[in-house]
């Protein structure tokens, strides 16, 4: 009986922790991120989407607004991307899995962007040069927002701003439409893209 206690007590612990740990990803410091915002009823994260899978439109929440600086120094805002099917990857020069990522993703860009779909990168916690002498050595054709703070990961509140490589995808209403936490391999990226794109109209 005291083991079993003793577990429980651990459990019980751990759950707190866990709680604690997320509150502090979507609490204030989604707020004070000073280059994006999220109003009421905008996205909270909740969990992970399967690989290769979509959102139901029903259950879909509003995409926060965000803006920045792309790597080439160009002033960026979200609303650019209105109408859209957007991929929002997050990545870093520093990370090994993302040089494995990025090029499946140029490949995947490559093919869709005369669809309607658009691809952005986040690049956090990152050096500018290293960040560009990465781009160009994977070959990545689309633009990437230079977020060192990791102020755009925030403001998706709840979301696990340190999990890197992750992605979001948008749909053309502007509504969250899945959530990846881990590598996305390419062909459950195209999956997902064209799920996207078969629905009929944006809500």
């Amino acid at each position: 009986m005291t083991d079993i206690g003793s577990r429980r007590g651990i459990l019980a612990l751990c759950g707190l922790m866990i709680a604690a740990a997320l509150a502090g990803c979507s609490g204030e410091s989604a707020t004070n991120a000073s280059t994006a915002t999220a109003s009421s009823g905008d996205f909270d994260f909740a969990g992970n989407t399967p690989l290769g899978e979509v959102i139901p439109p029903a259950q879909r929440e509003s995409a926060p607004t965000f803006t920045g600086e792309l790597l080439d120094g160009t002033a960026f805002e979200s609303a650019e991307l209105a109408g859209e099917i957007t991929v929002l990857n997050f990545w870093g020069s520093w990370c090994a899995p993302c040089r494995v990522e990025t090029p499946e993703f140029q490949a995947v860009y490559a093919d869709v962007a005369d669809s309607g779909v658009e691809f952005l990168g986040v690049d956090v916690k990152d050096n500018r040069q290293m960040a560009q002498a990465f781009v160009e050595s994977v070959g990545a054709e689309y633009p990437s927002l230079f977020d060192p703070r990791g102020e755009v990961a925030m403001a998706f509140r709840g979301f696990p701003a340190n999990v890197v490589p992750s992605t979001i995808l948008i749909d053309p209403a502007g509504q969250v439409a899945a959530v990846y936490v881990a590598v996305v391999p390419e062909d459950d990226l195209r999956r997902a893209i064209d799920q996207l794109l078969a629905e009929e109209t944006p809500r």
